[in-house]
């Protein structure tokens, strides 16, 4: 039986408006999957074709904001109180940060995103060239590097400051956006509102990356024990993934999260070990550093090329910014909510720079890894004649591709073996992270952890509508639908930037705090206007 403050411990607005939204959105994709998928298509044509602009200047903008943040004053700002240690150690802290932010797709992706660069390259570049190989092992890494880092960053700096300086119990962007929006606002419709789009975008990609990942492991299954490729199967990997990552979330943060994302992280560590052992290693060397050089001195190139000129007569438009750069960055924005609010969650302790710094390294470490071994092993296949990876990929699906990859290493079982286990743990390590957030949003306050029942509900809720749309072919759309529905949150990506700098200023110049060099903010409520039982309704007095 529920204790009596269940009830009052639920937002309501915030709960049942994310369903409503979420069935609002699902339901009409379902009975007329047709007409869903069209109109669909044309609001992702205009949010990319007369948004993109925005989408790149975000990418840029967060890359430049958490530079400012790291080596300014606020960098230096601890998360908890005087001479608290990190609740994490480093490993389990980079471990939880990086499976909680990538998934199963970086193992679908980093295999074989070459492939598609490397057909119809960027820049204007000559397809199936060495000009288009050396782009096709970079673009992957810049497109899940630092600015992606970046912008999962940007409402875990606020919402980390919220609830470990100010110590307000909720995880919430409405709470992070006081300074901004006003008390009355950020606690009433507004701020349900932002809330309620902030758990759209997370069940959204949520959903959609579960149906990336099902038909992964089901060529695993396939290759591996014969299973058929086939909705049912899919679906079966579905519920076995669910069970996994709702016993972890029911186990809590610790027991569950932490243990998982470790044994994946050790996991993930043996599998490309012995490919860069076995295979091509002075070619994956070679072209990871060149990648990696190629990145560095291209950045601002690669963060702003938008092909302005090609939809004009006479200009060449290969659509690459549209289809890749906006995509992605579209793409993790929709996915910050939940990434960024888990980072938040499980930096106490440490300090700002150290969250920042860290979460970027790692991050970009990690994405890195995986194209710079499993994508350069496949693209030395192509290159070399051992393997027509194209061929596969165009006749047969990007699954078989990459499974095609795969056995042309030896001990082929193991591999193969390996690989699915990793694809279903980091499928279960991202979604039981999601479930915990979204308990924890759906909560008026946090006392230790979300409440059970509440993060064992999300963790089913993220299953159920990927297996109704897997039914009807429908994940792709609803994948564009969360990403159409998440444009909204480029002005609040902008007025968390502006919420972080306002109460952290402040706060530098008002509030009690150790020494420069290791800042611990003693919020003192008689004296700020900017607490709980404060008004945020206007400036405090200079």
């Amino acid at each position: 039986m529920k204790s009596p403050d269940v009830d009052h411990l639920i937002d309501k607005p915030t709960f049942f408006g994310a369903l409503g939204l979420l069935l609002a959105v699902t339901i009409p994709l379902i009975v007329f999957p047709e007409q869903g998928a069209a109109w669909v298509s044309v609001a992702r044509y205009f949010v990319v074709e007369n948004l993109g602009f925005l989408y790149l200047a975000l990418g840029a903008g967060a890359g430049i904001f958490m530079l400012f943040i790291a080596f300014s004053d606020i960098g230096r700002i601890s998360l908890g109180h005087p001479d608290e240690k990190p609740e994490f150690g480093t490993l389990s802290w980079a471990a939880m940060l990086f499976c909680a932010g990538i998934g199963a797709s970086i193992m679908y992706w980093g295999t074989i995103e070459w492939a598609y660069y490397y057909q119809a390259p960027p820049f204007h570049v000559e397809a199936r060239t060495p000009e288009a190989a050396r782009w096709a092992v970079a673009y992957g890494i810049f497109h899940w590097g630092p600015l992606a880092w970046s912008i999962y960053l940007i409402p875990a700096l606020p919402i980390a400051y919220f609830y470990y300086v100010r110590h307000r119990s909720v995880l919430k962007v409405s709470e992070a956006l006081l300074p901004v929006l006003g008390e009355r606002h950020a606690h009433g419709m507004t701020g349900k509102f932002i809330d309620v789009l902030f758990v759209f975008g997370m069940l959204g990609g949520g959903a959609t990356s579960l149906g990336l990942a099902a038909p992964l492991i089901n060529e695993g299954a396939h290759e591996l024990f014969g299973a058929p490729r086939n909705i049912v199967t899919q679906i079966v990997v579905l519920l076995v993934c669910t069970a996994i990552f709702g016993a972890s979330a029911y186990a809590g943060l610790k027991k569950g999260i932490q243990k998982l994302s470790n044994i994946n992280l050790w996991l993930a560590l043996i599998l490309l070990t012995f490919v860069f052992i076995v295979g091509p290693t002075v070619f994956m060397a070679n072209t990871g550093i060149d990648a990696l050089g190629r990145v560095l001195s291209n950045l601002v190139h690669m963060a702003t090329w938008i092909e302005p000129f090609g939809g004009l007569e006479n200009f060449e438009d290969s659509h690459f910014p549209q289809d890749w750069t906006i995509f992605y960055w579209a793409w993790w924005l929709a996915f910050a909510p939940s990434v960024g609010l888990f980072i938040a969650r499980i930096s106490r302790g440490r300090k700002i720079r150290e969250m920042i710094v860290g979460s970027i390294f790692f991050g970009t470490l990690g994405c890195s890894l995986f194209f710079m071994i499993l994508g350069n092993f496949g693209i030395y296949l192509q290159l070399s004649g051992q393997l027509d990876v194209l061929t596969i990929l165009n006749t047969e699906t990007p699954t078989a591709a990459i499974f095609a990859i795969l056995g042309e290493l030896p001990l082929r079982f193991f591999v193969i073996g390996i690989y699915t286990i990793l694809a279903v743990i980091f499928t279960a390590t991202t979604f039981d992270s999601i479930s915990y957030i979204l308990a924890a949003v759906v909560q008026r306050k946090i006392v230790h952890e979300p409440m059970r029942w509440n993060r064992l509900f999300w963790a089913f809720a993220l299953s159920f509508m990927p297996i109704a749309l897997l039914l009807l072919g429908g994940l792709e759309t609803l994948q564009t639908a969360s990403i159409v529905g998440g444009a909204p949150l480029l002005i609040v990506a902008l007025l968390l930037c502006i919420s972080m700098v306002k109460v952290a200023r402040y706060d530098l110049n008002n509030q009690p705090h150790v020494d420069r060099d290791d800042i611990h903010i003693e919020v003192i409520a008689e004296n700020d206007p900017w607490t709980a039982s404060g008004s945020w309704e206007s400036d405090p007095p200079k």
